[in-house]
């Protein structure tokens, strides 16, 4: 942001007017810890832009400058780091099990989910960029200390739980590329080491890591489309016929015999924390909240990435859907293919001419395991320090969020790595405490870019509110059917009934509070600081 002590003589009347289109929201964020130091972005002016010529005009105006490949190019990375949990092993599994049990007849709902995803992430992002601050910091100036405390909780149970998924598929990959060698308990361990090669890579810059995890998406796209090409899938079948019966991409179809897998699909789009995440790392680039033609410029220009960032994800989901599909939809095994058999399943069914398949599925689960557990540490430090503001330094932190995952995985790992459907049931039950934080999540973005008073001219507009309210009341709708039915079958005996009542009015007054509270702030909190800046 810009400096406090900058004098208003130096401006025209239009550049001083759009400075002032957003109010700040806090008088003392210079003293608080950021996302990312003033010394760690990445400078995206071009000194030799023809453009910069006409900075004036574009201050005055507010007009975001013209597109530009070379700041598009300064501006990718982000996205594609934020696309990483779109391709975590919990979405690899609920892909294969969604193509094993109900052939093609999801990837429409692949699609439009993906789709619902990018318009949650591109609210994260407009967050971030208008503010300058992440979601969690936001929600520490928002709402109570009791309030915070809870959503901070639930940030790191929601958290923890899919990195416990992240931590056992990368277990899983490493014990099949070892061939059983290593046990599951000993891939946990190798991986926790993956939080020393994020701390020495972040050293060297923001470049650096965002170089890793291309690298790890480049993997991770060879491995999938290599199965793709060797499972040899009917193109046909894959846009919009299945023997006779249309479906595919472009044809929806839901039958109750696979709604339970399309539950599953929705469910895995939208991590809690992957929405902290992303509107912390748009943070990384040089911008000056102050100037609206630098924000609509950063706004545009993370819109494209982010686009085109997710359009990766959803080809390597399609890919495992489709290649589950082709080898197992129909058969009796079909319902008892998981992460752990998935690979020798695969070796069965297709071989492989040059590489065995199975060791090619191993190499992309531990690319995706890898990835996603690294970016689960970075989203660990952004909640931390936004929701309590602590001020570590990275290292530390990085350790604390860390160890938060890392002990109960390798406990979990030890007490159910003793069969295939103790797995399974560990991965039901990580499920649904990730499907009970996702309205944590999304209720406190969706009010926080509707308000004036934090977003300012970037607000977004009735249409648009009306539309995230829909998209996003979807996931919590769906989830809360699959908890239902979970719970359902779980929970037996009138006691065990009773508490759960009690802990289901206690989580919708909760949530009702959340959009309550958002929608019905006062403006003094804002106030003060505005007569400051505007007197």
């Amino acid at each position: 942001m810009a400096a406090a002590g900058d004098p208003a003589a130096c401006a025209s009347p239009d550049v001083e007017a759009h400075a002032l289109l957003r109010p700040s929201s806090s008088s003392s964020s210079d003293e608080e810890e950021c996302a990312f130091e003033p010394a760690e972005k990445i400078v995206v002016s071009i000194a030799t832009d023809p453009d910069a010529d006409d900075e004036h005009l574009f201050a005055s105006t507010g007009r975001a400058p013209p597109f530009s490949w070379r700041k598009l190019w300064l501006f990718t990375g982000p996205g594609f780091l934020m696309s990483i949990a779109f391709l975590d092993p919990g979405n690899l599994e609920g892909d294969l099990q969604a193509g094993a049990t109900a052939g093609d007849t999801l990837l429409w709902l692949l699609l439009w989910a993906t789709a619902m995803g990018l318009l949650v992430q591109l609210l994260a992002a407009r967050l971030g960029v208008v503010t300058g601050k992440n979601l969690a910091e936001l929600c520490r100036d928002e709402y109570p200390d009791w309030v915070r405390h809870a959503l901070w909780l639930m940030a790191e149970v929601s958290m923890v739980s899919a990195d416990i998924q992240e931590v056992i598929g990368s277990a899983i990959a490493i014990k099949i590329l070892s061939r059983g060698y290593l046990p599951i308990w000993a891939g946990v361990v190798i991986t926790a080491l993956d939080c020393f090669i994020f701390l020495s890579l972040e050293n060297y810059g923001v470049r650096k890591l965002e170089a890793l995890f291309a690298v790890l998406i480049a993997i991770m796209a060879w491995s999938f489309a290599w199965m793709f090409i060797e499972a040899r899938p009917s193109g046909k079948d894959l846009i919009i016929e299945h023997n006779l019966c249309p479906t595919g991409i472009l044809v929806p179809k839901l039958s109750s015999r696979t709604l339970r897998q399309a539950v599953g699909i929705v469910g895995c789009v939208i991590t809690p924390h992957n929405v902290f995440l992303h509107s912390a790392l748009v943070q990384s680039r040089k911008i000056d909240q102050n100037r609206e033609y630098q924000v609509r410029e950063a706004l545009r220009y993370y819109s494209i990435e982010s686009t085109m960032a997710l359009v990766v994800p959803f080809m390597i989901n399609l890919f495992v859907t489709t290649v589950f599909a082709k080898g197992f939809y129909g058969t009796e095994v079909a319902g008892t293919i998981g992460l752990e058999n998935a690979g020798q399943y695969l070796q069965e069914k297709f071989g492989g001419d040059y590489f065995p398949i199975l060791s090619i599925w191993g190499v992309g689960l531990l690319a995706a395991g890898t990835s996603s557990t690294i970016t689960g540490t970075y989203a660990g430090q952004f909640i931390m320090d936004g929701f309590l503001n602590w001020r570590l330094k990275k290292w530390i932190r990085a350790m604390i969020t860390r160890s938060f995952a890392i002990v109960p995985t390798i406990a979990v790992a030890l007490y159910f790595n003793t069969t295939e459907s103790a797995l399974d049931v560990l991965n039901e039950w990580l499920n649904v405490l990730q499907s009970v934080q996702i309205p944590f999540s999304l209720i406190p973005l969706i009010t926080l870019v509707s308000k004036e008073e934090i977003m300012g001219v970037f607000k977004i507009g009735l249409t648009t509110q009306i539309v995230t309210w829909t998209v996003a009341s979807l996931p919590i709708v769906i989830n809360g059917y699959l908890l239902l039915d979970f719970f359902s079958s779980e929970i037996r005996g009138p006691i065990s009934g009773s508490l759960l009542c009690v802990a289901v009015l206690a989580y919708a007054a909760f949530l009702l509070y959340l959009i309550l509270r958002c929608t019905e702030l006062s403006n003094h909190v804002f106030r003060p600081v505005n007569k400051i800046r505007f007197t």
